[in-house]
């Protein structure tokens, strides 16, 4: 995710956290200094960061379940709003995908009877209307915030645990499209209800929450009926054959020039054989060319860390590739290595359009 951080690993899985998260904790620390001083500032602080102790606790329940069904789980990241981890795919067997989504709130449920049980914390849902307030006892609010999160969580709407678990009980009769659909047109008038509920009170944090909740939805709708549409086609049906490939010794003004006369958003970078040595995308010209000193060539700057499919592989495979690497396309090679052209998300993304217009 842009703009995040990696702070280490946890049983394989990359924490990464988002550069407004500690946005968040400066101003929790501020306001709360105002407030009351240094100590209460401290108090809140570690309030705030025990809280995304139990986020991100929840978000290894969602990997460790995944795990088991063979799924693997690159990174997490944590956000203002909550954790997100980034599976490599999410479960198409409805069963496993409601375990999957069920074993993030259970870890809640189970920090919680911690909480009450062994360490004897009261659960006051009154303590939510004043949780920065230190009186109100650390593990009391530590306690009510993990019953908040299940309660939240299970909301059966996208992107919330709750949606996945009303998408694959829906996904039994209807279908994992159809259900991705109804569950995110769920997600999307939630949004709307948050975001309009947050600005008739001014909360701007209930408008956030619309605004990732609507994006999540509709992210999440468009990916499910990309991936239907790919899983029976090929890579020779997307890909893109008609481009102006770059050399690995041209300059940064050669790539500025060929990004300004065509309409390409990256473009591969071939040796004199033909042969992919690797992709260069306008993202990597614009900071590199903002970026001082001496102005390296293309290969340089270019993503040598690419994957490739042969024609006749499955679309969805590339799909796949796109979702897990950092590269802007994926090699389309014959039988000999050669590229015959590449696939990217976005023209994957235009197939679909044209594939709903036709009715295929």
């Amino acid at each position: 995710m842009t703009w995040s951080f990696p702070v280490g690993r946890i049983l394989g899985t990359e924490i990464r956290i988002h550069a407004t998260f500690f946005l968040l904790l400066l101003w929790i620390a501020v306001a709360a200094y105002m407030q009351g001083g240094a100590g209460l500032a401290v108090s809140n602080l570690l309030f705030v960061l025990a809280l995304f102790a139990c986020v991100l606790a929840h978000e290894f329940g969602h990997i460790l379940m995944a795990r088991r069904f063979g799924i693997p789980t690159p990174d997490v990241t944590l956000l203002p709003i909550g954790g997100m981890a980034r599976l490599d795919r999410i479960p198409e067997k409805p069963l496993q995908e409601i375990a999957v989504a069920l074993a993030g709130p259970a870890v809640n449920v189970a920090i919680w009877l911690v909480l009450t049980i062994a360490l004897g914390a009261e659960t006051q849902w009154a303590g939510l209307e004043n949780i920065d307030d230190p009186t109100q006892g650390f593990l009391a609010r530590l306690a009510v915030v993990n019953i908040f999160l299940v309660l939240f969580n299970m909301i059966p709407a996208f992107p919330m645990d709750g949606g996945r678990v009303f998408r694959a009980a829906i996904a039994l009769w209807v279908g994992r499209v159809r259900a991705t659909r109804i569950a995110a047109m769920a997600g999307q008038t939630l949004a709307f209800l948050f975001g309009f509920f947050g600005l008739m009170i001014g909360n701007p944090i209930l408008v956030l929450i619309a605004v990732f909740v609507f994006i999540a939805a509709t992210s999440e709708n468009s990916d499910v009926a990309m991936r239907e549409l790919a899983r029976n086609m090929k890579a020779r049906e997307a890909m893109i054959t008609a481009f102006e490939p770059l050399a690995p010794d041209d300059s940064l003004q050669a790539a500025t020039a060929a990004l300004i006369r065509t309409t390409q958003h990256e473009f591969p970078v071939q040796d004199a054989d033909g042969k992919i040595l690797g992709f260069l995308d306008r993202n990597a010209i614009f900071a590199a060319m903002s970026a001082e000193g001496p102005k390296p060539d293309v290969s340089q700057v270019m993503i040598s860390d690419f994957p490739t499919v042969t024609l006749t592989a499955p679309l969805q495979s590339a799909l796949d590739h796109l979702g897990r690497t950092k590269s802007p396309a994926v090699a389309v090679t014959d039988s000999g290595g050669r590229m015959i052209g590449y696939i990217t998300r976005e023209n994957i993304g235009e197939l679909m359009v044209v594939a709903g217009q036709t009715g295929r």
